[in-house]
């Protein structure tokens, strides 16, 4: 039994949803439209303001992706209606980040500037030139930019230099002595 799986979605008033013929789910709210395909065996039904999944078999692989489609449908209705954010901070002297067009301009200590192309689904706003916010509609999309974003220079153990995310703690590391 799939405790996520059987769990209905509440569908926020200016959000609509519809499910096609080729089991392919539509979502659109004030922030955008997403849509995805249903996997085979999982079908969708909408009753009023929930919708609710069902799978056709009780298979390993039917009951994994029953409560996986859940999640998902239930990450697109809160995308098109609320939105992602994901709050990265630069720590380091001269660690610095603007944004330039469709470009995101890292400058990480290194001989050059990194030049991160920004997707079009996606917002980053940079304020004082150390804090980053990646915002947008996907989640899986969100996370990754922000995940490719902290990869050009990951927080160091030693100094605690680098890209780390707001919530993020880093354990520091004492280092050599002299003796």
């Amino acid at each position: 039994m799939s405790r996520i799986g059987n769990q209905s979605i509440s569908i926020p008033p200016k959000v609509k949803v519809g499910i096609s013929s080729d089991r392919s789910v539509r979502v659109e709210g004030p922030k955008g439209t997403l849509s995805w395909g249903l996997p085979e065996g999982i079908d969708g039904k909408i009753e009023g303001e929930t919708l609710k999944l069902e799978r056709r078999s009780e298979s390993r692989r039917a009951r994994a992706l029953h409560g996986l489609s859940r999640a998902l449908l239930s990450n697109m209705v809160t995308g098109v209606s609320i939105g992602f954010t994901r709050q990265l901070e630069i720590q380091g002297v001269g660690f610095k980040a603007a944004v330039q067009g469709q470009k995101l301009n890292l400058s990480l200590g290194f001989s050059h500037p990194i030049i991160f192309e920004i997707p079009k689904e996606i917002k980053i706003t940079v304020t004082d030139n150390t804090k980053l916010t990646v915002e947008g509609i996907d989640r899986q999309l969100v996370g990754q930019v922000a995940a490719n974003i902290r990869a050009y220079y990951p927080p160091e153990p030693y100094k605690g230099k680098g890209v780390r995310y707001s919530d993020e703690t880093v354990r520091r590391k004492e280092g050599k002595t002299v003796q």
